[in-house]
């Protein structure tokens, strides 16, 4: 499958060496950069283009959202893997919102990081295990207020568009994969949104996840 390129970025050096010494066991995959601060993360990942880029959430200058977003901005295909000790369902809501559709809790990562970066590698979304928990939680309590099945809600095309937004393509790019105008994939995201009772592109995103639209 070729090199795998890697960027970690974490404000504790004997945290970044543990994940590259991790990382670098996996045959063909190397980390490219290492960054100690927010802005130091954005200048290597831009400069260096990886195939995927690990943030922690808190770090001087720029935290790993913050740093998230500006990448996404910036175009870049790299994917984005948060690590944090957050587990609450508000952090899990910005995560999605800034761009990243990989979440590892520290202590998780001895058990969960090179698969996470397996699945995102393959253009799937990794969350721990405590958190698909959370989203699970969420969506068994909305469920409840329905007799509806939350899966009936969609019509195949705009399952089609969610599951490109849910694997971190934006309107353009999911218009071009499918061969229709970005009008109509912001449309089509607004209907969604209206039609399962979500009020920001997080919900819609977790929506996709608890429903299999996208493998998690």
């Amino acid at each position: 499958m070729g090199t795998l390129r890697l960027v970690v970025a974490d404000d504790h050096e004997v945290v970044r060496r543990g994940l590259r010494r991790l990382l670098e066991t996996q045959p063909g995959w190397e980390v490219v950069a290492e960054a100690a601060d927010g802005k130091e993360a954005l200048k290597k990942v831009l400069e260096t283009n990886p195939d995927v880029t690990m943030l922690d959430i808190r770090m001087p200058s720029l935290n790993g959202l913050e740093v998230a977003r500006e990448i996404i901005k910036s175009g870049s295909k790299t994917r984005i893997l948060i690590l944090t000790i957050d587990e609450s369902d508000a952090m899990i809501c910005a995560v999605l919102d800034a761009g990243a559709r990989g979440y590892v809790l520290k202590g998780d990562a001895t058990r969960d990081l090179v698969t996470a970066v397996q699945a995102l590698r393959d253009g799937k979304t990794f969350f721990t295990s405590m958190v698909q928990e959370m989203i699970l939680s969420g969506f068994l309590k909305k469920a409840a207020k329905t007799s509806e099945l939350p899966a009936s809600r969609l019509t195949a095309g705009q399952r089609k568009i969610l599951k490109l937004l849910a694997e971190g393509k934006n309107s353009q790019e999911a218009a071009e994969s499918l061969g229709i105008s970005v009008k109509t994939v912001e449309t089509q995201r607004t209907n969604m949104m209206r039609r399962v009772n979500c009020h920001s592109l997080s919900e819609l995103i977790r929506y996709a996840i608890r429903n299999n639209i996208v493998e998690a």
